[in-house]
């Protein structure tokens, strides 16, 4: 964690630099006597606040609510903009000295350039960190199981993943989830990892949220890297006490109509404690599977091993992403080819889920936060449906709520 923090202060100061320029060109518009002093200023205190945010999510603890709305989520919105102004400087530099260049113009920094910049990104990140991340929307998907037993056609599987609830993510969105996912009348209901953020401070609060779940074939979490960024016992311990089955490389044979589902979950495979042969050892011959696994990476080793329908999330769809085009253009398909939504690969079909929680910078646009439920369909994928999947209901939730 310390070379990584390191890592992410560095990352800083460079994104400091334009905003130092665009808060120099402000002040030098009041009216400031040393505009550069008022710059880098607003810069250095930028850096110095990093630092302290920074620590007090490794592991996140528990702070003050007004803390956190009068100093984190402003610093948050503040880094988001530094984000925002670096790229977009970058680009508009360039470009501006090319355009006043040929138009004869002396060559000069560009600074209402910085400016414009700076404060475009504070009004863009205002919005994805203060409100856009509280709002998530109820989806409904139907998918094509292939060798799905026909007394399961038309079971439904709720779908929540990446959590992170923390000090950012608190405990009253989790449970509007919850509801939300109850809601949809859900025969099964599952959680793909990531429910806390780091440390054990929250662990109450997330067994609270995944507890409140309801399902007659039951509730099941697996496992995400961040569920390992402390100790993981107490989580599992609390919710195993609220009814949840938290599967570790095991699974478990729902049964309907006289038919049978193998429902099983890798461990996590950050650390290395994922193995797709344990969890599909003890299903029924023939038995088809639905298998729950945190990072979508492993979908290809899943498809090989007989897996018909993996559900994943881990990539949070990057949090932000074009709009209208958030499956291919979103910073997590730079590590990740299966980054959101439906992907198929011989007869096997992997879903990634955009999560509902932040980790990093708590910002959202472009990726909306979802619950999802998935209404599993006997036979093989029609040839009219595209692999992103058959959306038969959506709606928005409001997400928002006093902390």
């Amino acid at each position: 964690m310390s070379r990584f923090l390191w890592i992410l202060l560095s990352v800083t100061a460079v994104m400091h630099v334009p905003v130092a320029l665009g808060v120099a060109e402000l002040a030098r518009r009041l009216g400031a006597r040393s505009p550069g002093l008022v710059g880098t200023a607003w810069a250095l205190l930028g850096l110095a606040l990093f630092v302290g945010r920074a620590r007090a999510g490794m592991p996140d603890r528990r702070r003050h609510g007004a803390i956190v709305r009068l100093v984190d989520l402003p610093y948050f919105v503040h880094w988001c903009a530094a984000v925002w102004t670096l790229v977009t400087t970058v680009i508009a530099v360039p470009v501006t000295l090319v355009v006043e260049g040929a138009l004869g113009h002396g060559l000069h920094v560009p600074m209402a350039v910085f400016l414009a910049a700076y404060l475009s990104g504070l009004v863009v990140s205002a919005y994805g960190v203060l409100v856009r991340r509280r709002w998530f929307r109820v989806v409904e998907r139907e998918v094509h199981v292939s060798g799905l037993p026909a007394a399961f056609d038309g079971l439904r599987v709720a779908h929540l993943s990446d959590l992170h609830v923390g000090t950012l993510t608190p405990r009253a969105w989790g449970l509007r989830w919850s509801h939300a996912a109850n809601a949809l009348a859900p025969d099964v209901a599952v959680v793909t990892g990531d429910m806390v953020t780091s440390g054990a401070d929250y662990h109450d609060d997330v067994a609270d949220v995944v507890g409140a779940l309801r399902a007659p074939h039951g509730v099941y979490a697996s496992m995400g890297n961040h569920d390992y960024f402390g100790d993981e016992g107490p989580l599992v311990e609390r919710l195993t006490a609220r009814g949840v089955r938290v599967l570790r490389n095991a699974g478990v044979a729902l049964e309907r109509g006289g038919a049978q589902l193998w429902l099983a979950a890798i461990d996590d495979t950050w650390t290395r404690r994922d193995d797709i042969d344990l969890a599909l050892a003890g299903r029924p011959e023939g038995a088809t599977t639905i298998l729950l696994a945190h990072d979508p990476q492993r979908f290809d080793q899943a498809a090989d091993a007989g897996a018909a329908l993996v559900l994943s999330g881990h990539t949070h769809g990057g949090q932000v992403a074009v709009p209208f085009a958030a499956r291919s253009l979103n910073p997590a398909r730079l590590g990740y080819p299966y980054s959101l939504g439906f992907y198929r690969r011989g007869r096997s079909t992997l879903y990634v889920h955009p999560g509902l929680g932040t980790t990093g910078p708590p910002i959202r646009l472009g990726a909306a936060p979802e619950v999802t439920l998935l209404v599993l369909r006997a036979g093989e994928r029609p040839a009219r449906q595209s692999a992103s999947g058959a959306e038969t209901h959506s709606r928005r939730a409001s997400g928002t709520s006093d902390r």
